[in-house]
């Protein structure tokens, strides 16, 4: 595949020679001659001048005279995944039917073309949509609804009356519907209050691995169309999240919280219960959550704050030693004084003028 070949598929200009061949594909610190690669975060723009790669997929605002041919996309990093999507390894593909091991309870409906791997458990009155790949050892509970084209990769739970719309994809060990933390403490006793309610999936959503989404108390933990949760995520009970929001990797959502649309959650947030985040927010990577964010808002830290705030505030903490150390001088510096004037004036206070 030439480098005019490459444009052609991502819709990009090319800058430089674009007849190259190219035989590979790899990060821009790893790539050799031959290969292609990308920029999609600016940190990496200085490596463009030290790649060994033959042509580089860039954002249209880099034009600068390197070795490497330039593709000039609008995303680089969409384009690149395009490319790997042909180029790269035949994905892997599973053959339609039930493998014999597999455990099919009563009144199950199973539509076309759907895969069911070795010692999956199926149980009664649950429904599997049409293209569906249901892994080895995965568990679906009753009345269960699992949409169209869906991935369930092995190990996965999912819990009674879950339902999941089509194109969802769930990754090993995740636990979906499991009973949200709930007890009542009578005289120090912890007292079990029943969840009742369900999960809701929406239609294209991806949940990493060992993530674990509550089912509600009542009604339903929901999470919206084209979400996307990374690995070892906490979705407590009856949390609400909008369309397109992503939650990385070990975010904690506490119960009856809401998320809205196109929400950036960072890796590591805490977030209390029974609050509103805006739509179109991004919470940085260990902030904690305490309050109502509105929309459009971009906060970091614990509490978390505005963030230009934040950041003020963190670089006066890290001038504390100077502060201290200034402190410490000026109360020298008035002891001093203290000292000459009692030698003037003996342990009598002087008179006020």
């Amino acid at each position: 595949m030439t480098v005019r070949e490459i444009a052609e598929i991502v819709g990009g200009v090319v800058i430089g020679d674009e007849s190259l061949s190219i035989t590979g594909l790899s990060g821009i610190k790893e790539a050799k001659e031959g290969e292609l690669t990308f920029i999609a975060n600016n940190k990496y723009r200085p490596l463009l001048k030290l790649t060994k790669a033959s042509a580089v997929i860039v954002p249209s605002d880099i034009n600068n005279s390197v070795s490497a041919s330039l593709i000039q996309v609008e995303n680089p990093s969409l384009a690149f995944a395009k490319i790997m999507a042909i180029a790269g390894p035949e994905p892997v593909t599973f053959k339609s039917g039930i493998d014999p091991t597999a455990v099919i309870g009563n009144d199950v409906i199973i539509g076309k073309n759907v895969s069911i791997q070795p010692y999956a458990v199926i149980e009664d009155k649950v429904e599997i949509g049409d293209g569906s790949i249901i892994g080895a050892c995965v568990y679906i509970g009753h009345y269960t609804r699992v949409g169209k084209d869906s991935l369930i990769y092995p190990h996965v739970v999912i819990r009674e009356r879950v339902l999941m719309g089509a194109r969802v994809i769930i990754h090993p060990g995740t636990v979906i519907g499991g009973d949200g933390f709930g007890f009542a403490t009578v005289k120090g006793v912890h007292h079990k209050i029943p969840q009742i309610g369900t999960v809701e999936i929406g239609d294209d959503v991806e949940i990493g691995s060992n993530v674990t989404i509550d089912r509600a108390r009542f009604d339903k933990t929901y999470i919206g169309n084209g979400v996307k949760i990374d690995n070892l995520v906490q979705i407590a009970h009856n949390v609400y999240i909008g369309e397109n929001t992503i939650v990385v990797a070990q975010v904690g959502i506490s119960g009856s919280t809401v998320v809205g649309r196109n929400v950036i959650i960072a890796g590591q947030a805490g977030i209390t219960g029974h609050i509103t985040i805006g739509d179109n927010s991004i919470i940085g990577g260990k902030a904690g959550v305490t309050k109502n964010i509105p929309p459009n808002t971009h906060v970091t830290g614990f509490p978390a704050r505005d963030k230009w705030e934040d950041m003020r505030l963190q670089a006066y903490s890290r001038r504390q030693p100077e502060f201290i150390d200034k402190i410490k001088k000026l109360e020298e510096k008035i002891e001093a004084m203290g000292r000459k004037i009692k030698d003037i004036y003996g342990e009598e206070e002087p008179e006020n003028n």
